[in-house]
C-alpha cells in the first residue's frame, strides 16, 4: 500500500469527522486504475464462467480434490446430471432427499456451505441446511461419514470434545430440526440460537440442547476457561432482528427504520441490542447449558451509555458509510493470551477475557475505509490482529478494478500495550468481474515458524495466501481461483471459509462443495517451511478459538529459519554451508555432531547482536540447533 492509502486510516481514538480533499480521492482512483492495468496479466483475470467446468487459476498451490455437495444439501428443484457422489447415509433427522446432485448451484442461501471445524481426523462442514461430517485421515481420499439435515442458517459450526455447536439465525429454524419451517408469526416451535450436538458417535450425532437467544446466532465462539475445566463458554453473536417478547420472554427491541436505530438506547436499557450472549456449557451435562451474561461491551465507560461506540454513518466526504455498532459479527478469542478481538459492525474492539463470563473492552478502533467489521485473526504471538471488512454484505462484486484497494479489504493492526495500532491494508490483488461476489471473508493462520502467514477466502475472488510478518507491508504468496458462476444463476458463490489443518487447506465453497488444496514450494515459501508447518499436528481447530502453535525442533524447522535468513541475506554464507552439512548428518549422527551444533548455535547468537533486523530468526535458529543437539546426547 502507498503512503497515501495509509493516510486514509483514521486515528483510532478519534470519532471526529474528517473531510478528505477531492484531489486525494482522485489521486487514489488514478493509482488504483494504474495498479489494475499492471495486473491484467494475472491469470485470475477473465477466467471462463461455469459451475463444475469453470476456468481455474492456481499459483504456488495445487488442487488435491473437490468434494461436491451431498444429497440433501442442494436445491432439489435444480436439474440433475453432475458426477455422482457416493450414496449418502440416512439423515439423522429424516428428510426424504433427492437422489441426483445438481449440474448447477442452488440460487438463494437455503443450501449455502458456510463454516468449517475440525477435531482429530474429522471435518465438519456447516451448511444453511444442516452439516456434514467427513474423515480427513487421508486428505487424498476424504470419506463422508454422516449428513445431518437441520435447516435454519447460518450453519456455522465449532467443536469441543464430544460436542458440536451450530449457529441458527433464520426464522425457518425449528427446535426439532424439522424441514417444514414455522408458519405462525410467533411460535414455540421456532428456534434461533445455538444448537448443541453430542458427537460421541461420529456417524450418529444427537441434538442435546438448543439455547434460544433474542437475535439468533449469526456466528458463535468457543471460549475455554483455563481455570475452569468443568465448563466451556460460548459467545453468541446475533445480527438478525430481535424476536418478539411473546415468542421469547425478555426480548426487547428498539424502534428501528430498517437497520437504523432511531430510539435512544438508554431509554430501554434492557434491549437485546448492544450486547453479546455468554452461554455456559457444563461439559458433564450439556443439556443444562444456559445464558449466564449479556455483557455491554460497547458501553461508554464515562457515561455508562450502552451505545458508546460508533453511531453509524460515514466518516466525512469520500469515506465509507458503516453501520451503528449494535452487535458483533464475529469474536475471535485467544485464551492463552487472555485476549479477544471483536469485529463489531462499525468498530474493531480488543477485549480482556481473563474472566470469560465478564469480558472487558480494552480498546476500540474505527476506520474510514471499513463498511462492516466482519471477522478477526490474531498472529501466533498475539501481537497483531487482522480484521476483515465485508463491504457489500458478501453478495456484491467489491473487487472491481475501480474499487479502492482499502475498501472491502483487511486492516492489519499491531497490538502495543494492549492497544490497536493500524499498520496497513491487504486486499486481493487481482481485480474480479461484476459477475463475482468478492470481498474479504474467513481465513486462518498457516503455521510456518518465524512468519505470520494467513490463508483467506474472498468468495468468488478465490483463495489468497499472504504474508503479514511485516504488518506494514503484506505480500501475497499463493492463490487459487475459479471463474464466475454462469451468469443466469446470479453471483452468490465462491469460498466462504478457507482454513489450514494439518498440512492441507480446506475451502468451503458456497455452491461447488469443499476443495482440498496443498501449498507448493516457491521463491516465497520453501519446502522446508511447508514441511515445518505440516509437522504441526492440531487436535482441534475452530477458527474463532485460536491456540498457541508450538514447533517441535526438527531439521525442517531449522531449515525453515535458515531459508528465511538466506532469503533476507541475514546469515553468513559460511554458516549456511556449515548448517546444510550438519543437518545432512542428522539421519546418521556422529559423536561430534552435538558439539558442532552447539558451536554453530553460539556463533549465531553472537551474530544476532550484530544483526538486529534478523536477530529474532537467528535466536530461533540457534535455539532449534541447541534442542537438536540435546536430543542427540
Amino acid at each position: 500500500m502507498t503512503a497515501t492509502m495509509i493516510a486514509l486510516q483514521r486515528h483510532h481514538h478519534s470519532l471526529t469527522r474528517l473531510t478528505l480533499a477531492l484531489g486525494l480521492i482522485a489521486g487514489l482512483l488514478m493509482a488504483n486504475q494504474g495498479l489494475a492495468q499492471e495486473r491484467q496479466e494475472d491469470p485470475r483475470v477473465g477466467l471462463a464462467a461455469g459451475f463444475l467446468d469453470a476456468g481455474q487459476a492456481v499459483h504456488n498451490m495445487e488442487l488435491v480434490r473437490n468434494l461436491p455437495k451431498p444429497d440433501g444439501f442442494y436445491d432439489p428443484e435444480q436439474p440433475s446430471g453432475a458426477p455422482r457422489t457416493p450414496p449418502p447415509p440416512e439423515p439423522a433427522e429424516g428428510e426424504e432427499v433427492p437422489t441426483n446432485p445438481p449440474t448447477r448451484p442452488p440460487q438463494g442461501l437455503s443450501y449455502t456451505n458456510s463454516d468449517l471445524a475440525f477435531i482429530d481426523n474429522y471435518m465438519f462442514v456447516g451448511n444453511y441446511h444442516g452439516f456434514n461430517t467427513y474423515s480427513v485421515e487421508d486428505p487424498q481420499e476424504v470419506e463422508r461419514l454422516a449428513s445431518y439435515v437441520c435447516p435454519g442458517g447460518q450453519g456455522d459450526v465449532s467443536v469441543y470434545g464430544n460436542l458440536l455447536f451450530m449457529s441458527v439465525e433464520q426464522t425457518r429454524g425449528r427446535l426439532d430440526c424439522g424441514v417444514g419451517g414455522v408458519e405462525e408469526p410467533i411460535s414455540s416451535e421456532r428456534f434461533r440460537g445455538v444448537r448443541i450436538f453430542d458427537i460421541s458417535d461420529i456417524r450418529d450425532p444427537r441434538q442435546v440442547a438448543a439455547i434460544q437467544t433474542c437475535r439468533g446466532s449469526h456466528t458463535h465462539t468457543v471460549v475455554p476457561d483455563p481455570n475452569d475445566p468443568n465448563n466451556v463458554y460460548i459467545y453468541g453473536q446475533g445480527t438478525g432482528s430481535v424476536r418478539d417478547g411473546e415468542e421469547l420472554a425478555g426480548c426487547i427491541d428498539l424502534e428501528r427504520e430498517g437497520r437504523e436505530v432511531i430510539q435512544d438506547p438508554d431509554e430501554e436499557p434492557d434491549t437485546a441490542l448492544f450486547s453479546i450472549d455468554v452461554i455456559q456449557v457444563p461439559l458433564g451435562a450439556p443439556d443444562t447449558a444456559r445464558i449466564v451474561n449479556r455483557p455491554r461491551i460497547f458501553a461508554d465507560p464515562e457515561t455508562g451509555s450502552i451505545a458508546g461506540l460508533w453511531q453509524g454513518g460515514d466518516h466525512g466526504e469520500g469515506t465509507q458509510n458503516s453501520r451503528m455498532t449494535t452487535q458483533c459479527h464475529d469474536i475471535t478469542v485467544f485464551a492463552e493470551h487472555g485476549l479477544a478481538a471483536g469485529a463489531c459492525a462499525g468498530n474493531g474492539i480488543l477485549l480482556d477475557i481473563s474472566d470469560p463470563v465478564n469480558p472487558v473492552r480494552l480498546d476500540e478502533v474505527v476506520d474510514q475505509s471499513f463498511a462492516y467489521w466482519h471477522s478477526a485473526t490474531f498472529n501466533n504471538d498475539g501481537t497483531k490482529v487482522v480484521f476483515t471488512d465485508e463491504w457489500g454484505g458478501g453478495g456484491r462484486p467489491r473487487c472491481l478494478a475501480t474499487d479502492l484497494p482499502s475498501w472491502g479489504a483487511n486492516a492489519i493492526f499491531d497490538i502495543v500495550d494492549r492497544e490497536l495500532v493500524f499498520k496497513n491494508y491487504y486486499k486481493l490483488p487481482a481485480p474480479q468481474s461484476e459477475r463475482e461476489n468478492c470481498v474479504a471473508h474467513n481465513g486462518s493462520l498457516i503455521p510456518v515458524p518465524g512468519r505470520d502467514i494467513m490463508v483467506q477466502s474472498w468468495y468468488q475472488g478465490g483463495i489468497s495466501v499472504f504474508d503479514f510478518t511485516d504488518s506494514a507491508n503484506p505480500v501475497e504468496i499463493a492463490f487459487f481461483d475459479r471463474g464466475p458462476l454462469p451468469g443466469e444463476l446470479g453471483t452468490m458463490g465462491g469460498f466462504w471459509s478457507s482454513y489450514w489443518y494439518n498440512g492441507y487447506i480446506y475451502g468451503a465453497g458456497i455452491a461447488r462443495g469443499v476443495d482440498v488444496l496443498k501449498l507448493t514450494p516457491s521463491m516465497h515459501l520453501s519446502q522446508n517451511e511447508i514441511d515445518a508447518a505440516t509437522e504441526v499436528e492440531l487436535g482441534v481447530f475452530n477458527a474463532q478459538n485460536q491456540t498457541i502453535i508450538e514447533w517441535t525442533p526438527s531439521p525442517a524447522v531449522a531449515g525453515a529459519y535458515l531459508d528465511q535468513l538466506t532469503r533476507r541475506n541475514g546469515i553468513r554464507a559460511a554458516h549456511v554451508t556449515t548448517l546444510d552439512g550438519l543437518l545432512g548428518q542428522l539421519d546418521q549422527p556422529s559423536a561430534e555432531l552435538p558439539d558442532e551444533l552447539d558451536a554453530l548455535a553460539t556463533e549465531l547468537e553472537s551474530d544476532a547482536r550484530l544483526l538486529p533486523n534478523n536477530a529474532s530468526r537467528l535466536h530461533s535458529l540457534a535455539e532449534t540447533l541447541q534442542d537438536l543437539s540435546a536430543s542427540l546426547r
